[in-house]
């Protein structure tokens, strides 16, 4: 018979995905152990076995719930009917804000992807080409005669944009939600500005 479900089983989880993401993004992933993420976690290593049965299940977890909440988060914004300036405008703020509290999570993305299975890499790298498609939809519509057919071109642009979001968290820890806000209005200028002059 299946051992039943704690009441406050999805509470520990997400206290163990937190906490091994800092762990993680502190130690590197390669270094981490399983006793290190129990230990501070606060409990044992074989209740951390109860939840997941491999330092790679954990890591997976980890990224599988941070990217599809922040592909949902920017995917479902009400962009309907805003012109395509205030489309980007909107999907680069949301995505700085849903960035907020989660540089360890961001951060062990570039070590962490590569070393999971094809199959989990297939399933993260989708969230995030689902991101990278809405918005170079965008920038295509905001410049359509710049980019025409030019497919290699618009993905650098929307690649740079999303260059100068993935690392602010780097120079500007603890931004608060003005600092956000601010940084996102300086994104969508620069890129309005630049891809119409390209």
């Amino acid at each position: 018979m299946a051992r039943p479900r704690a009441k406050d089983h999805t509470a520990k989880r997400e206290h163990i995905l937190k906490t091994a993401a800092r762990v993680f993004a502190e130690t590197g992933f390669a270094r981490a152990s399983m006793s290190h993420v129990a230990k501070d976690c606060g409990i044992s290593k074989a209740n951390i076995y109860h939840y997941y049965d491999s330092k790679d299940a954990l890591l997976f977890d980890i990224l599988d719930t941070y990217l599809l909440a922040l592909r949902d988060r920017i995917l479902l914004l009400p962009l309907t009917g805003l012109a395509p300036d205030a489309q980007l405008r909107a999907i680069i703020a949301e995505t700085l804000h849903a960035y907020d509290g989660m540089d360890d999570e961001h951060k062990i993305q570039t070590e962490g992807i590569p070393l999971l299975s094809p199959v989990q890499q297939t399933v993260l790298k989708g969230y995030q080409r689902d991101m990278v498609k809405q918005m170079s939809d965008v920038v295509a519509e905001i410049a359509p005669r710049v980019f025409g057919e030019d497919k290699q071109k618009l993905r650098s642009t929307v690649m740079s944009v999303f260059g100068m979001l993935n690392w602010f968290y780097m120079w500007n820890k603890g931004a608060d939600d003005k600092a956000r806000t601010e940084y996102a209005d300086l994104v969508t200028r620069l890129t309005l500005s630049g891809v119409k002059g390209l």
